[in-house]
């Protein structure tokens, strides 16, 4: 595997990945990879955006949010996708066995926010609730997501480190990624494990099993 892992400070060679949370800045691509994952771990996909977003980009309450995202992550295996930092995170964190850090630069994040929300706008593509996107929304409006990566990049970016040594957080093994070909490294490593074939079962051969 590539990136950056470590489990209080120590390096790692094989993370625990049952329960996998995907974090980084808006847009960084946090979705997209958990989904990769998910398909090669074959295990639940928790997207936090599709819980908390009701129709017509309303917040879900508080406590409700709260309550579905505890029922989500009480399974035994998942990867969750998101950061609602002071939400759910220690929900979510608390549960996790792994973190995955998505470290990108910001001229690859703000690409990615441009090409996602034009495209998105364009393909008339259905979001969580049956939410759209539009052009009007993205570049004018006060809660534009554009805007909100401009502003919060660098301040999430800081942070992270800082919230992975708390207390709390210290049993997560931290999986950091700043280049695009390191995630799809690990993604591939999934891959290559699940589809080696037991060493012991191939010895033992058909009619010898013991």
């Amino acid at each position: 595997m590539t990136g950056k892992l470590t489990s209080n400070g120590v390096a790692l060679s094989n993370p625990d990945l049952r329960r996998v949370v995907v974090v980084g800045t808006s847009c960084s691509g946090k979705t997209t990879l958990a989904g990769r994952i998910t398909g090669e771990l074959r295990v639940p996909n928790i997207e936090l955006d599709a819980i908390h977003w009701l129709p017509q980009w309303q917040e879900r309450p508080l406590e409700e949010f709260r309550e579905l995202t505890a029922m989500a992550v009480a399974e035994e295996r998942w990867v969750a996708d998101g950061n609602y930092t002071r939400k759910v995170r220690d929900i979510v964190w608390g549960r996790a066995t792994s973190v995955i850090w998505l470290n990108y630069s910001f001229p690859l994040v703000l690409w990615r926010a441009l090409s996602r929300t034009v495209r998105r706008s364009f393909g008339g593509q259905v979001l969580y609730s049956g939410n759209k996107e539009s052009l009007r929304h993205a570049f004018l409006s006060r809660e534009s997501i554009i805007w909100w990566v401009i502003t919060t990049f660098h301040r999430r970016r800081r942070a992270f480190p800082a919230q992975f040594q708390k207390p709390e957080f210290r049993h997560l093994n931290v999986i950091e990624f700043r280049k695009q070909r390191d995630a799809d490294a690990f993604v591939n490593s999934l891959n290559d494990a699940r589809s080696t074939p037991d060493e012991s079962a191939m010895q033992r051969g058909p009619g010898n099993e013991r």
